[in-house]
């Protein structure tokens, strides 16, 4: 529960300087953390979930951690001069909007790609997401509002920061930009993000040098979300199953060779019960063979927007829709340009598709970035073994990794060679 304390940060990762960029150097490179918040702890929060209820509506937004009421600027710009913004979604539960008063945002990158650099007045930005913008120093000299909103929500809260043009003495208007309306606005901006196929990424060749489009799918995997009472408590789930940690950490069970004392894989199948069953609490660890290229449909049967994370990967997003996916929605995926990424929202009463090859082998969480549903069981781990047990594919464990439950006392696995 420490992101609802506030211990969150950004991780800024330039490119090596031998990578070229798709752009101009900035000015300067500035981190917006954007995110609902709650006056409750973070303890508080968690013993409503350890209750089985909910966190409840957030109290407020937040904009670099500050509300925007009264503050001073928070970025400065000099007329004439581009500015990049890094801009995550950092909160709990809450999609936001985030805009600038009179300025559009070039849209360059999102989760580590380059994008097709497209002009934005606002961008819809979810839980765990992060998108680089550029921003042109290109109006009249004074103070502009930042303004991040809640999305999809009945209730509306914001937060604002300021951005002051160098020597402005004139504070920003107090009409703020109006957030767009509804989520079908928001999948056409999603549709709207193309790979830039062109630029390179952390190697040198380009990012469209990957035809993801023509690999062969060995295998599909269709997960549902859904929520019931587990012993008078909310628990949320994937096909079914809710699951819980091991005493044992299933990556310990795993390289020490006792994971059949630990947990059971598949645990799940690959596609959601026919009929409704109740929630199954236990571990939720499914088995992907290594180097599979595998689809995953992330369907959401309710009312409410989600989004995924997965851990260790970067996968494309190549389609979405309205209602449940059927193997007719394979028609209308994007499979040139869908952008590699490693967050993606699934909006009401729909689903999202995305594409990966598991060639890194580990043992891997695929979770709701929504925290009450992450914290009560809406998550699964992937694990991907390499069967040749090579320091080419996974290192061995530190010395100095901390051991518990089964594997305390166990004697150390012969190394990968």
């Amino acid at each position: 529960m420490h992101r609802a304390a506030g211990a969150f940060g950004g991780l800024r990762i330039n490119s090596r300087l031998l990578i070229p960029v798709p752009f101009a150097d900035p000015a300067d490179d500035y981190t917006v953390l954007i995110g609902d918040w709650y006056t409750k702890s973070h303890k508080d929060l968690a013993g409503l979930l350890d209750a089985g209820r909910n966190i409840g509506n957030p109290a407020g937004v937040l904009l670099n951690g500050l509300t925007g009421k009264d503050n001073a600027p928070l970025f400065t710009m000099e007329a004439g001069k581009t500015y990049r913004y890094r801009i995550c979604n950092v909160g709990l539960k809450v999609s936001l909007n985030f805009r600038i008063q009179s300025h559009l945002m070039k849209l360059v990158e999102m989760d580590g790609s380059h994008t097709v650099q497209n002009d934005y007045e606002s961008l819809d930005i979810h839980v765990g997401q992060c998108f680089s913008v550029l921003v042109a120093a290109n109006q009249e000299a004074k103070d502009y509002y930042m303004v991040a909103s809640t999305r999809f929500t009945k209730y509306s809260l914001s937060a604002t920061g300021i951005i002051r043009y160098a020597g402005s003495v004139v504070p920003p208007s107090p009409e703020l930009p109006k957030a767009p309306v509804g989520w079908a606005w928001s999948l056409n901006q999603w549709r709207s993000f193309r790979w830039n196929l062109t630029a390179s990424a952390a190697r040198p060749n380009p990012q469209g040098s990957f035809h993801y489009g023509g690999i062969n799918i060995t295998r599909t995997i269709r997960l549902a979300s859904s929520v019931g009472l587990v012993d008078g408590k909310r628990r949320f789930a994937l096909n079914g199953v809710s699951h819980v940690d091991s005493p044992t950490p299933p990556k310990l069970a795993e390289y020490y060779g006792i994971a059949d004392k630990v947990f059971k894989y598949d645990s799940i199948s690959d596609d959601p019960p026919a009929t409704e069953a109740p929630i199954t609490v236990a571990p939720n660890v499914l088995n992907a063979t290594f180097r599979d290229y595998i689809e995953i449909i992330l369907e959401n049967p309710e009312r409410s927007i989600q989004c995924y994370h997965l851990d260790g990967y970067s996968f494309f997003a190549v389609g979405m829709g309205h209602g449940k996916w059927t193997p007719a929605g394979r028609r209308t995926y994007n499979l040139q340009d869908a952008v590699s990424r490693h967050t993606i929202q699934v909006y009401p009463r729909s689903w999202s598709a995305i594409m990966l090859t598991f060639d890194n082998a580990g043992l891997w969480s695929l979770r709701s970035e929504m925290w009450e549903r992450h914290y009560l069981g809406q998550q699964l781990y992937v694990s991907v073994v390499s069967p040749a047990r090579s320091l080419r594919d996974e290192y061995n464990m530190p010395d100095d990794a901390l051991l518990c439950g089964d594997v305390a006392s166990l004697p150390k696995p012969p190394p990968y060679v």
